[in-house]
Order: C-alpha cells, then structure tokens, then sequence
C-alpha cells in the first residue's frame, strides 16, 4: 500500500480539529497495512505548521505558493491533482467541512477516483476501501465498498474521530514546487465573515453538563450552569430544550447542532436519542442522570445514575462547591 495523504486544514494561523483527527485516524487503520501517513500542507508562510505536524506525521508534504496563502478550491485542486498524478496515494483524507465538500467533489471528477463523503467510519475489505456513512437522519449507518481502483478519496466528519497525540519522533518535512505557474482569476479570496458567537463556544469545552426535556422547565437551568461553572465548563442541550426556547441554538448538541467531544459529558435528562448520542459519543467520559433505566443514553453512557435530576443535582452543586 502506498501513501495516505491527509490535506492540513487550516485557517486564521490555526491548524483545524480535523485535521489531527484524520491523521490519528489514518495512524490506527492503515498505517497497519503498510501505509506511509502523509500531511499535504499547502499555504504561505507555514513554517511552524510543518514543524507542529512533523511530530504527528511520519511526512509532511509543503507547497507554498502566495495563492495559497487563503483557500481557494481551484487552486487547491489544481495542486492536490499535480500530488497525486506524482505519488500516487493509496487514499486520500479530507474534511467534511465547507472546506473539503468544496474542494473533494471536483477533485474525485478530475482524478477519475472513486469517493466517499462524510465517513464515520473507514476500513479495507479485500483492498477495496468501505466507508462507513449515517443516513437518513442518522438513522441508519450504511457500509458503501467503493469499486476497486488506484487510489480513492474520502471526506471525514469532523469530531468522529481520536486526534493523533504529538510524539517524540518527528518526520520529515520536504519541500515541494508549487505547480502554479499563473494566476488564478476565475474565484478569488476575498475576506473571512466569522458568524458572531455569543456565550461560550460548546465544541471548544472540556467539561459539558447537557439537559434534555427530562428537567422538566428551564427554572432548573440556573441550578445546572452552577453546577458547570463549578467544574470550569458549559452548559449545552439537546433539541427538544431548543425547540422549546430554554436555551439558544448555539447550545445544541446533535446532527442539527453541533459534535462535541469533551473530557467529560455529562447528560441530564437526556433520552439519548440517536440525533443527540451521534453527535457526541466521541467523549471520553459520559456520565448518564435519567430515572428511567431503560433510557437510551445508558448505552453509550460510561457512568450512569438511575435517579431523578433534581435528587442528583443538589447534592453535586453542594460537592462541586468544594
């Protein structure tokens, strides 16, 4: 098996989440078949991204271009083509982002390679890729074995997926010509409009205490944000609290809000839907409060406490003091 390239998200001088995340996932599955896992870093002035990625990748890929310097998808693609046209990778990882369902389709059109979008999941069955794709509303997961071929593309959902851990080896880091040699006119970068966020950003905590319609009214949220701001987190929710305009929707956790995948989770309240655990059983620990024992949530949850919310949540208020 060749090279598994995975394309460096970045943006704003940050490195993306899903990035980290497709490189653990391509170290757990295919470097146990003799893959080589790749970091394609394309940008300007990106010196200490290479350095950051060389501690989570074997090799790292550098193409520095000044039309790199922002995204653009034409000009990323006529790049990423001219890469695989010359190493010929086994598979190549996306995000699932505005970024990648950008760039992904046309590439996979351009390259003549078979694709699969959103992955949840990813594996090899007799050296054919299958992905691992939710559907109908998270529903239903679906196996897709894609046909025999050279090479493949896939895009991954952001937050599925284990981060890779920096290590004490660092990999190479080479140095690639940019292949564009004239200007690209036809779409132009023009300025970053980042969507206001009010309150704290969920996907960013360590710590979530989660409610659902099991509290019964929002005159018990006050108690519940006490409670996280003990521990140093937020306070997030499941659909029906949103629909019901107890919290904003910046709250919600699920396939209609956000995939978080804090240290610690914990849900009150919470059936456990499948919209709502898809989009954050990825946490390390999740801790379950519902009084009914036959409640969903208890199935994905590490901890859980048969009881009701309002004999549970007092006494952790008062422990959390301390």
């Amino acid at each position: 098996m060749g090279d598994i390239f995975v394309l460096v998200e970045h943006r704003q001088g940050k490195i993306r989440d899903i990035t980290y995340e497709m490189l653990g996932l391509g170290e757990k599955i295919f470097t146990q078949q003799g893959a080589t896992l790749t970091a394609l870093l394309l940008g300007k002035g990106v010196n200490s991204f290479a350095e950051d990625l060389a501690t989570r990748a074997p090799k790292v890929l550098v193409i520095e271009d000044d039309q790199l310097e922002n995204f653009n998808s034409l000009c990323y693609q006529r790049v990423l083509s001219s890469l695989i046209s010359k190493y010929q990778p086994f598979l190549t990882l996306i995000g699932h982002t505005a970024f990648g369902m950008d760039l992904a389709p046309s590439l996979s059109v351009e390259m003549d390679l078979p694709m699969v979008t959103d992955c949840i999941g990813l594996s090899l069955e007799a050296k054919r890729l299958k992905g691992t794709r939710s559907i109908y509303g998270g529903k239903v997961n679906a196996n897709i074995s894609l046909k025999e071929s050279k090479g493949y593309i896939a895009t991954i959902r952001p937050g599925t997926f284990s981060p890779k851990i920096p290590g004490d080896k660092k990999g190479g880091i080479i140095l690639e010509p940019s292949p564009l040699k004239e200007a690209v006119d036809a779409k132009k970068f023009l300025k970053y409009i980042e969507a206001p966020i009010t309150g704290e950003d969920i996907t960013q905590a360590e710590i979530i205490i989660s409610v659902g319609q099991g509290i019964g009214g929002p005159e018990h949220i006050p108690m519940i944000e006490e409670v996280a701001k003990n521990l140093g987190g937020v306070v997030a929710c499941s659909r029906p609290v949103v629909d019901r305009n107890w919290l904003p929707k910046e709250r919600q956790v699920g396939i209609s809000g956000k995939t978080v995948k804090p240290k610690v989770y914990i849900a009150v309240g919470i059936s456990g839907a499948f919209q709502h655990v898809t989009a954050m059983q990825g946490s390390e620990t999740i801790i379950a409060i519902n009084k009914d024992p036959r409640a969903p949530i208890f199935g994905v949850a590490d901890y859980g406490i048969v009881d009701d919310f309002q004999n549970v949540m007092p006494i952790l208020k008062e422990k959390t003091k301390k």
